[in-house]
């Protein structure tokens, strides 16, 4: 997920480059959005392993 997340944003920088404004806008805000989801998917995680005491998985 976090692949997806970085390739949206090279497109959103790519769009930029190039002056399609909305495109950028989109693609970094659905790189943004992927982001924060992979960071609370690793928190849960995180979290669910120290409370386990386990693998998680």
């Amino acid at each position: 997920m976090l692949g997806w997340a970085l390739a949206f944003l090279v497109v959103a920088i790519i769009a930029g480059v190039f002056g399609f404004t909305g495109i950028a806008s989109a693609a970094a805000g659905i790189a943004k959005l992927l982001f924060y989801i992979f960071v609370l998917i690793f928190l849960v995680l995180l979290v669910m392993s120290f409370i386990g005491g386990a693998a998680v998985g």
